[in-house]
């Protein structure tokens, strides 16, 4: 089996990375291949970042998945949204939007933006700004 990307997944991953200005190391690239190769948004954990990688025989550790999304974040080509203390889920959609965290699956999906209404946030203290809201609607089945 090639588990070589195609041309149009590497040119997508090529450029979100040139748009941060990073560097396309094979790692830094293999991943991104997965995270915007075929043009869709993903919320994922390093965990399920790592298995879908090593699903395609890429050769990276745990350790590397987690330092790239980190880098990734801090470039701004993606967020980091905690849900509980025990995880966080990596989002490439990076407009203002809600999320739905599925309790029973530990799945994060986007919820529909137009439906939220925030009528205000409250004024950050002092020498503060707010630099972002995360909205997590937790379900559960009835």
């Amino acid at each position: 089996m090639d588990a070589r990307p195609d041309s149009q997944a590497l040119t997508r991953a090529t450029d979100w990375l040139a748009r941060a200005d990073l560097r396309p190391t094979r790692q830094r690239l293999a991943l991104a291949v997965l995270l915007v190769g075929d043009g869709r948004d993903r919320h994922l954990t390093v965990e399920t970042l790592f298995a879908a990688a090593r699903a395609k025989g890429e050769a990276v550790s745990l350790a590397t998945v987690y330092n790239t999304l980190r880098a990734f974040c801090e470039a701004g080509l993606m967020h980091e949204i905690t849900v509980d203390g025990t995880g966080s889920y990596f989002d490439t959609r990076l407009d203002d939007h809600p999320h739905f965290y599925w309790e029973e699956t530990a799945e994060l999906t986007d919820a529909p933006a137009a439906e939220l209404d925030i009528a205000r946030l409250p004024t950050p203290p002092e020498g503060a700004e707010i630099a972002r809201v995360d909205v997590v609607i937790r379900l559960k089945s009835r």
